[in-house]
């Protein structure tokens, strides 16, 4: 009875911090606007706060487990809910745009081994048995917080000051610090496998420089200039990580990974399909306020129809990946998503409200199908003794592909924006719906990706279940 309390007071400790991590993944968003003016920016250039936190995340990620595995679990998550606290409490008193960018990579790190230590205590505490039950319960949280997440910021910065939605983490991280001393076990691997600190910081370069980059081609001049030759550097070095891993070892993503036809097709596929829906929770909340003058508690209601009805739609995932495989779900799946994308272009002053929600639900749904079926047939075929690795790529992927859609979006519309000007002044509107269209026929474009799945692919195995339960 006392090793059952144990484990359900584990489960509630990693569902509220899955749920803290992902609650303030998205509650930023229908805040730039206040942010902007509080700071003295334009809201056309608050991109960076949101970049800062999901690259931090995609380049710390991988090293979490061997973290989990070298120091210990309790130390570890410990650490990442301290890290977490205290970078929040630095984002509400940050004075200037950089410093709150600095405290959003601080955050950023702490929110990257909330996620994979939290998985790996509960696969470690809980029966296998009960281990698809335990983490369908941790991982509920982590879709309620994209679902309050707008609403709750817009509603924050209307009624009090956006420096409440960092503030609110403040208790929430003091109890779990006290929790994790309390509940969480302490894990760790007897052999511990040495680090590639060559290959990590290869990589972690690499996906710094080329966020950088294409977030520098929204600047003009020399700024551009610098940005190119940043890629340069950033393409560089993912080539030298490629040449790195085919003599070392044990590198840190062995190369073998790519064997895998349904894992290779896969993660390219997440990488480019995610950048277009990466940018949606940047772009959507800031044409409302700019474009159609909503308020942000507004806005952040008008979010809420995404994240809702992708909830619903997850039991239908699986029956349409039987029916159908995997090939004409994505390839079609891929399709409507760029259809809903580019459909965003439609609004305006005079567009019914209801249309609208409509037409976001729509998105929401399609998007969660998408996400389910690109994880899973991402993991599906991998080896037993691959698939950690595997995870924590895809993880890696999944982070830095919404850091490169926000940068390739905020760069896009800085571009366009110069370019429409009406009466002397940029007509905000039309930048959006041309970047609309623009990110919708890019993410359409992935669907080429997916065509080349095997036609017959389909979830037949027992593993699917297993995969479809954690991932979806």
């Amino acid at each position: 009875m006392a090793e059952t309390s144990t484990h359900r007071a584990l489960l509630w400790l990693v569902a509220i911090s899955f749920f803290m991590q992902t609650l303030d993944a998205t509650i930023v968003n229908t805040a730039l606007p206040a942010m902007a003016r509080d700071l003295g920016e334009s809201p056309l250039r608050m991109q960076s706060v949101i970049i800062s936190y999901s690259l931090a995340m995609a380049m710390l990620i991988p090293i979490s487990g061997w973290l989990s595995d070298r120091f210990g679990s309790r130390k570890i998550f410990f650490a990442a809910i301290l890290i977490f606290t205290l970078g929040s409490l630095c984002c509400a008193l940050s004075t200037s745009l950089n410093q709150l960018v600095i405290a959003r990579v601080i955050q950023g790190a702490g929110g990257a081994m909330l996620m994979p230590v939290g998985r790996l205590a509960v696969l470690q505490a809980v029966p296998r048995q009960e281990f698809l039950v335990a983490m369908s319960f941790v991982t509920i949280p982590g879709l309620v917080g994209p679902l309050i997440g707008p609403t709750l910021g817009g509603w924050l910065v209307e009624y009090a000051s956006w420096h409440w939605i960092f503030f609110i983490n403040i208790p929430i991280g003091t109890v779990g610090c006290a929790a994790c001393l309390r509940f969480m076990p302490d894990f760790r691997q007897a052999e511990r496998p040495q680090l590639d600190v060559s290959g990590f910081l290869l990589l972690a370069f690499s996906m710094a420089s080329i966020s950088l980059a294409l977030e520098g081609m929204s600047e003009l001049g020399e700024r551009r200039a610098y940005g190119i030759v940043i890629l340069i550097f950033g393409l560089a070095s993912l080539a030298a990580y490629w040449l790195h891993a085919l003599k070392h070892p044990a590198p840190l993503f062995p190369l073998r990974l790519f064997s895998t036809d349904s894992y290779r097709i896969g993660l390219l596929g997440n990488l480019f399909a995610r950048i277009g829906t990466g940018a949606m929770p940047f772009l959507v909340p800031l044409m409302l306020q700019l474009g159609l003058q909503l308020s942000p508690s507004e806005a952040g209601m008008m979010m809420v129809p995404i994240a809702l009805t992708g909830m619903l739609v997850k039991k239908f995932g699986k029956p349409l990946i039987d029916r159908f495989g995997y090939r004409r779900v994505l390839v079609g799946n891929t399709l409507v998503i760029g259809l809903c994308m580019a459909s965003f272009a439609l609004f305006g002053l005079n567009y019914p409200p209801w249309l609208r929600y409509l037409q976001l639900s729509i998105f929401g749904a399609v998007n969660s199908l998408q996400f389910t079926a690109m994880n899973t047939i991402t993991l599906k075929d991998l080896d037993a003794g691959l698939t950690s690795s595997g995870n924590s790529l895809l993880s890696m992927v999944q982070m830095l592909s919404m850091s490169l859609g926000v940068a390739g979006a905020s760069s896009l519309l800085a571009a366009v924006s110069r370019h429409i000007v009406v009466e002397g002044s940029t007509d905000v509107l039309q930048a959006f719906q041309i970047t609309f269209i623009c990110v919708g026929l890019v993410t359409a474009a992935s669907a080429c990706i997916f065509w080349q799945l095997e036609p017959d692919a389909a979830l037949h195995d027992q593993r699917s279940d297993k995969m479809e339960s954690d991932l979806g």
